[in-house]
């Protein structure tokens, strides 16, 4: 099993930044999958969620900013972040989950991606 994020970098307050993920080793049309990110000094927190109906959880925090997409066909799975705030800048980790939900078990993590928001 792999997932492979790219995508991260710097970007100002309120600028946008798509961050990817690439599954391999699983079914990953079956599998519901995450966005997890860590800030220095922080818990990791989930930050959205997408079943394979394509149902989605977010964190309240990045309502209406973020949205989470999957694309089975090409085993990805996307984060498109808007309106990003300095408290967004974590490490951005993708999840294949057990289940789907609010605080679901994770199967698999990802390496993770730097995101920096800062002026």
């Amino acid at each position: 099993v792999q997932l492979v994020e790219s995508g991260g970098g710097s970007v100002h307050p309120g600028g946008s930044l798509r961050v990817s993920c690439e599954a391999s080793g699983f079914i990953f049309r079956l599998k519901s999958m995450g966005w997890y990110r860590q800030a220095p000094g922080k818990q990791r927190e989930l930050v959205a969620a997408i079943s394979p109906g394509i149902s989605t959880y977010y964190v309240d925090s990045v309502k209406y900013r973020f949205t989470i997409s999957r694309d089975n066909d090409k085993n990805m799975m996307y984060l498109q972040m808007d309106n990003l705030k300095s408290e967004d800048t974590a490490i951005y980790y993708c999840a294949a989950l057990r289940d789907y939900g609010p605080n679901p078990p994770v199967d698999y993590w990802g390496q993770g991606t730097p995101v920096t928001v800062s002026s």
